[in-house]
């Protein structure tokens, strides 16, 4: 079975930041994690400064990891959910604005040796 990780890069529709918080560790994380071959999430804040991005507008990252034979079927199946009761969208969050970046490892994860 591949790993891949799918980093998605959101914002709260101005002025709903806790709300927005709350759906997303609270409710959202969990419904991905529910789906078919979603087998880990975690939620980050950006902080001060973004290195090497002078006009990077997002202030919240999500990263989920994947594991699977066929990754376009696990995507396919978060995108049919997303907006239904199985994955419902929070008025809170910025729709226009989300990317997400799926990716697959190229190297093994290196520790420090420390």
């Amino acid at each position: 079975m591949a790993s891949y990780r799918l980093l998605v890069l959101s914002n709260p529709v101005e002025g709903r930041d806790a709300e927005y918080n709350e759906w997303y560790s609270r409710q959202h994380l969990q419904d991905v994690v529910r789906i078919p071959g979603f087998v880990g999430a975690q939620r980050f804040q950006l902080v001060e400064p973004v290195l090497m991005a002078e006009n990077f507008p997002w202030r919240y990252v999500a990263i989920y990891e994947i594991e699977t034979d066929d990754l376009a079927v696990a995507l396919g199946e978060l995108s049919a959910r997303t907006g239904t009761t199985a994955v419902p969208m929070s008025e809170a969050i910025d729709t226009v604005n989300i990317v997400a970046v799926p990716m697959a490892p190229i190297t093994e994860r290196l520790i420090s040796p420390r």
